[in-house]
């Protein structure tokens, strides 16, 4: 069962089409590296675009009927679209199902310290690593710092031009002999982590006593100092922020012909987006249909911002209610009936690592989306598993409206292995299957992705919302 290249069935029009969205998300996933970045570009698209947020909805009690649109966000770092159906929601919604969080590396609650005249930032890294990736990159800071008295400071630096850098030091290879006998996992230890800042000491006055002078020579005195002036934040204001270290630049075309993307964060917003753009094509939907972007699938999809919360199905009786036709077992039934895509990466096949991949079941660039019917590892452990029926279903859907797509495992047998949100959509006893875009150098700082994989899901994203 070979499937085609894409790129051999557009036209010279198609083609053109193929590039301009590119462009699209190259600028979008540029712009946005943090869940709440994406969070806030989406709303403001999806507000210009003739979505209300919901909490106008629920303070005004406005009545929603087919083609009403409605947007709710979920402490500004998950968000749900909804765009109302002709047909009662207890008879079902087409969902798409995307996480909007990456790998990368947080700041600790108590981080900043100063060590041989150099000052730096103490991190955590954040979801599945190789931390040696992550030496020697010219990093940026990017989060919010939430102060005592309500305000919130929004951070933004390495991005601009005239921004500075930050990074992760490594050590020369002259001296790493007993560095380069260690195994791959321990190379970067992560407590070594350690972002460096600055090196130079704030300079006393003159009328200081000793001691004041003593205490303010220091590099993390004048870096306090740069904050408080830049910012107005104080040390102990990094207890309540979230700081994200992620790579510095924007999101690049690869190869001479321009034909793949070279980006922060692919894994998993290179599907985040076309679901939403998916949804700005859609008209009046036969069933509602649904984009779901949440957070912290990286580390188990937990917490209030995770799948695992409440959030979808609390959102959904909202919804439902709005409609005027809301019960705790119209609510069961309309989310038991639905459909999902559980929109989230595959593996590329890389010819340079051919070792790990069972070719007749990987999934390649340009060959269109890709459908995992299990992930997993171990016997399938932890894989939603999708039925033979659903895989029919969506398989007339997109050969229907000419979408190519491919079929794929993450590896080999006792190789691969891995989890998305489809089995937490499946928990609810509805029908879903993993689908997604391939990616090359998936959970390094840069990933690469192919121009055709990301149009082909747009269209398939559509395909489904309309037909599924």
């Amino acid at each position: 069962m070979e499937r085609k290249l894409a790129w051999e069935k557009y036209d010279e029009k198609e083609c053109a089409e193929v590039f301009a969205f590119a462009e699209e998300y190259r600028k979008f996933i540029s712009d946005c590296k943090t869940e709440r970045e994406c969070v806030a570009g989406i709303r403001a698209r999806a507000l210009e675009a003739g979505f209300t947020d919901l909490k106008e909805v629920i303070e005004k009690g406005l009545t929603l009927k087919p083609g009403d649109r409605v947007f709710a966000d979920n402490m500004g770092k998950g968000a749900a679209l909804y765009i109302i159906g002709e047909k009662p929601m207890e008879q079902g919604m087409n969902i798409l199902g995307a996480h909007i969080d990456s790998p990368r590396v947080d700041l600790k609650q108590n981080p900043l310290y100063e060590d041989s005249g150099l000052s730096f930032l103490d991190t955590q890294y954040y979801g599945g690593v190789k931390k040696y990736q992550w030496v020697t990159l010219p990093l940026a800071i990017h989060g919010v710092i939430a102060k005592k008295d309500g305000t919130v400071v929004n951070v933004n630096i390495g991005e601009k031009p005239e921004d500075p850098v930050f990074g992760i030091s490594d050590l020369l290879i002259h001296l790493s002999q007993d560095q380069l006998a260690k195994n791959g996992a321990k190379v970067v230890e992560g407590e070594d982590m350690n972002i460096l800042i600055g090196s130079i000491p704030l300079k006393a006055d003159k009328d200081d006593s000793e001691k004041e002078k003593e205490e303010k020579r220091t590099v993390c005195a004048n870096i306090l100092k740069i904050l408080k002036e830049q910012y107005g934040i104080e040390e102990e204001d990094f207890i309540s922020a979230e700081l994200e270290i992620v790579p510095a630049g924007a999101a690049r075309d690869y190869g001479f012909d321009r034909s793949m993307i070279m980006g922060y964060g692919h894994d998993d917003r290179v599907c985040a987006y076309p679901s939403f753009a998916a949804m700005l094509e859609i008209d009046v939907p036969e069933r509602t249909s649904v984009c779901l972007l949440v957070d912290k699938e990286e580390i188990g999809s937990v917490g209030a911002t995770g799948m695992q919360s409440r959030f979808f199905e609390n959102t959904t009786a909202e919804v439902m209610n709005a409609c005027g036709d809301y019960s705790e077992l119209k609510l069961r039934r309309a989310i038991a009936r639905s459909k999902a895509l559980s929109s989230d990466v595959s593996a590329a096949y890389d010819p340079n690592y051919p070792a790990v991949m069972e070719k007749k079941n990987a999934a390649y660039f340009g060959k269109g989306l890709v459908f995992n019917k299990y992930t997993g590892g171990r016997g399938k452990s932890g894989s939603n598993d999708a039925n033979a029926e659903y895989v029919a279903n969506v398989r007339a859907i997109m050969d229907d409206a000419n979408v190519y797509f491919q079929t794929a495992e993450l590896g080999k047998v006792d190789v691969g292995g891995g989890g998305t949100i489809a089995y937490i959509l499946g928990n609810y006893n509805m029908q879903v299957i993993d689908s997604g875009v391939p990616v090359l150098n998936m959970h390094a700082p840069w990933e690469i992705i192919s121009k055709a994989d990301l149009y082909e899901a747009k269209k398939g994203y559509e395909a489904f919302l309309k037909n599924a």
